[in-house]
């Protein structure tokens, strides 16, 4: 699995995703059992949120890294009316409960909401100095977000980002590689609807012999200094995302996508779901 630096670690170019596990009690041991497959084909960097299943998601994910923690970075992501000086630490040790354990590797801000960048900024700092986190970072903030933050201690940014959603290419993408900020795409092969189904991207994964999908995170991968974060349930799906990091597009793909996928050519809206 093809590697880059992330807050002062080395992880996966494709981690995993649990959005919208936890939902089901009845798929509990299924959606372990897919993150357990993950970090066996090298996918060890996991996200999920507090917000995710109202934190059933960071106890699939307790479940999943249990007796293997120390392999495995953990992601995870406090609510917005939770960002405060007060509010952080008591957010953050509920899903150090819910994960059990007694750090998380990266904690990112979900979105921007009412309280001051620079309260939750030293919120997180002082959770960073008790060892409760390792790192921070936010999540879903554009341009003009990350140049209000100025704060060269973030150490992502964590936005949508996939072939029908490429407007952070215009500015926010070239800024963020300039600065050595690594990006997380969430929902890097959409929503599984639509966009795997356009004729253009089947026709490149038929020529490569793989999955629309697999070209979908071959081609976020084709950028530096982002990771791509698909969620996958069955197996199948877990074993095609680990092997999309060594699917190499080549211009001619790139040209025939961007056909179908047009690039920004002006500031967009930052795409949130």
């Amino acid at each position: 699995m093809r590697t880059l630096q992330l807050a002062g670690a080395t992880v996966p170019v494709i981690g995993q995703g649990t959005w919208q596990m936890g939902e089901d009690r009845s798929r509990h041991a299924q959606e372990v059992a897919a993150l357990r497959l993950g970090i066996e084909l090298g996918m060890t960097l996991i996200d999920t949120a507090e917000m995710y299943a109202e934190g059933g998601a960071e106890e699939v994910v307790r479940d999943a890294i249990a007796g293997q923690r120390d392999n495995v970075f953990v992601v995870s992501k406090v609510y917005p009316h939770n960002a405060s000086r007060q509010g952080i630490p008591q957010a953050c040790e509920r899903s150090l409960r819910r994960l059990g354990t007694d750090y998380i590797d990266l904690y990112l801000l979900h979105w921007r909401g009412q309280y001051p960048l620079a309260e939750t900024v030293e919120a997180f700092e002082h959770l960073r100095e008790a060892g409760k986190i390792g790192r921070w970072g936010v999540s879903n903030f554009d341009l003009d977000d990350l140049l209000e933050l100025d704060n060269p201690a973030c150490a992502t940014n964590q936005v949508l980002y996939n072939l029908e959603q490429r407007g952070i290419e215009f500015d926010l993408l070239p800024w963020s590689q300039q600065q050595r900020l690594p990006v997380m795409a969430y929902c890097p092969i959409g929503q599984g609807g639509n966009m795997l189904a356009n004729a253009t991207l089947k026709h490149v994964a038929d020529r490569h012999g793989v999955t629309p999908a697999q070209v979908a995170l071959a081609w976020i991968l084709r950028q530096d200094d982002v990771i791509a974060i698909p969620k996958a349930v069955r197996p199948e799906h877990v074993q095609l995302n680990a092997q999309a990091a060594t699917l190499r597009l080549d211009p001619g793909d790139l040209e025939a996508l961007d056909q179908a996928f047009h690039a920004p050519q002006r500031k967009q809206r930052l795409a949130m779901v």
